[in-house]
């Protein structure tokens, strides 16, 4: 376990394997833990390092800083402090939107970007989540904890192949989310739309983008395709939002390839 000290506060980290280095980001309401497998899977190739965005899991909890560009500075500040001048960036969910935004601000850091079913568009989200980003939707939601548990509990069996051990996972990060982080971030993310930039990502992209995907539309996998010039796509017919929790041999084979070519 590391942390860092950014400007916006505490950032917790894990770090495994030798080689060059990776950085691993989260999804909305994640935190570092999804990426466990996919770090012993390429451990003794790579080092890759999984951090916990502001708000989220084990890092530091501010009143604010949490917008897709305040993550942006924050992976920047990240790779700053640990002296990593550039590297591969995997990205789920949020997280991959945050990849592609950060390959758009600061290019220089950015060698290669992964994306787990991330928004291209934030009107890709579900309803629900798109809900979830307007104040009064959060504010009842958040104080109603039973409705919270009991819709993420009903809706779990249609999330991921093996829900009981998703549903377990995103209860104990949710426990450990403000309801700041909460609302402005999905907020911010479903007022993203990065279609109009993707010409700017000039290094290799792949998306991988479950088919069975109800919490982002998998047709974002064909926006990133025919926007970013290196774009390549995995389809994965048999998978939801959580490619690498429900087909993780498949995912991190793929993964490492596209990390290992040139």
């Amino acid at each position: 376990m590391g942390s860092i000290v950014t400007r916006q506060g505490i950032v917790h980290y894990e770090t495994q394997g030798s080689g060059p280095p990776v950085i691993l980001l989260h999804g909305w309401l994640g935190s570092w833990g999804y990426w466990l497998n996919t770090m012993e899977a390429l451990s003794d190739s790579f080092r890759t390092y999984a951090l916990d965005f502001w708000g989220f899991g084990e890092s530091g909890k501010p009143r604010s800083g949490y917008e897709v560009d305040d993550f942006v500075s924050l992976v920047d500040q990240f790779m700053d402090r640990l002296g990593i001048p550039a590297a591969p960036v995997v990205g789920h969910s949020m997280g991959g939107t945050v990849a592609l935004k950060l390959a758009m601000e600061y290019p220089q850091r950015v060698a290669k970007v992964a994306v787990v079913g991330s928004p291209i568009n934030g009107r890709s989200l579900s309803l629900p989540l798109r809900l979830a980003g307007r104040k009064p939707v959060a504010y009842l939601v958040w104080h109603m904890p039973a409705l919270l548990r009991w819709g993420i509990r009903t809706f779990s069996p249609r999330l991921a192949h093996d829900w009981r051990k998703w549903y377990d996972m995103i209860m104990g990060d949710l426990s450990r989310t403000t309801l700041e982080a909460f609302l402005s971030s999905i907020r911010s993310l479903r007022l993203t739309d990065l279609t109009p930039r993707l010409g700017e990502v000039r290094v290799p992209v792949l998306g991988f983008y479950g088919q069975r995907d109800l919490i982002v539309d998998p047709r974002q996998g064909g926006v990133l395709l025919r926007g970013a010039p290196k774009a390549d796509l995995v389809r994965l017919e048999h998978c939801g939002h959580f490619p690498m929790l429900d087909d993780p041999n498949l995912f991190n084979s793929r993964l490492r390839q596209f990390l290992a070519s040139h």
